[in-house]
């Protein structure tokens, strides 16, 4: 991956459809009210789709399918394919992997193995739709997996459009509930995803107090973005703030478009942009 070629690395995108195996007819269902609910097309793109797409637009991206098999019924991308297509595209792709924590001891042994044989850079949680407390002490053991390969764990944080309603708790996507996983692994990166409505105020103050926790701006168009957020952006948490689009749900040329307009101070511009994750994702060969 040349950074130097990259405009922006996008932390947040979605691996959706495989490029292998038939579409889940369950998760078929809900696309349409995501579409509906985020105003996008309901189509979606494979892995290879989704590099090329940003290929085209110069932008580097984490990608990473969602393990809600338990909860939802959903069927994942699985993990290996998505680790498998990334490293093809790694120009411009980096492969998150997506576990249930209530797999316990068998989700830790599967994490190591990924990280070891298939080189996966982080994990993503999506808390409501996996339907756990972050801070359960049964997904303590996946996160010492994590924690113990210095890789970043991401977390799905306030309000979902998934769904719109649909039988999913929010509550399990409330910022404080994550505190509890800074204190408890400070060595293990965290990203509290999304502005997080309606728990801004708790998430802003996570990440000042906890040296490890970023937070990722996708799921919503900056144009949208709290006034408070704004200001933490352009102040104390101006090197801990990401870009992150949300693709395919919200596109990244929509979400660069509508940050041109709010304001953001120009110094602050190119670390939310690029500068902030290459350094957390040790993209630079520096330390985070």
């Amino acid at each position: 991956m040349n950074l130097a070629e990259l405009r922006a690395i996008d932390v947040h995108t979605h691996a959706e459809v495989s490029a292998r195996e038939p579409m889940d007819e369950v998760w078929k269902a809900r696309t349409t009210a995501m579409a509906e609910y985020f105003r996008g097309a309901s189509d979606r793109p494979t892995v290879p789709e989704v590099a090329a797409y940003y290929r085209a637009r110069k932008i580097a991206c984490v990608i990473f399918p969602v393990d809600s098999e338990r909860a939802s019924g959903e069927r994942r991308v699985s993990n290996e394919e998505v680790a498998e297509l990334a490293a093809q595209n790694s120009d411009v792709m980096i492969a998150f992997a997506s576990i249930d924590p209530a797999k316990g001891r068998m989700g830790a042994r599967e994490a190591r193995r990924l990280i070891r044989d298939f080189g996966v850079k982080g994990f993503k949680f999506h808390p409501s739709l996996q339907a756990f407390y972050p801070n359960d002490r049964n997904a303590y053991v996946l996160y010492e997996a994590i924690a113990e390969a210095g890789l970043p764990a991401l977390f799905h944080t306030g309000q979902t459009g998934v769904g719109a309603g649909g039988g999913i708790h929010l509550k399990y996507s409330n910022p404080m509930y994550v505190d509890d996983v800074a204190v408890d692994f400070p060595d293990m990166p965290i990203i509290l995803a999304h502005p997080s409505f309606p728990w801004q105020d708790e998430a802003l103050s996570v990440a000042t107090h906890k040296p490890q926790v970023y937070i990722d701006l996708s799921g919503w168009s900056p144009k949208y973005f709290p006034p408070n957020l704004i200001q933490y952006a352009n102040s104390i948490l101006k090197h801990k703030m990401l870009f992150g689009s949300d693709y395919p749900m919200i596109t990244p040329d929509r979400w660069l478009a509508d940050f041109e307009t709010i304001s953001i101070k120009p110094d602050v511009r190119p670390l939310i942009l690029k500068e902030n994750a290459a350094r957390l994702l040790k993209l630079d060969g520096k330390a985070a």
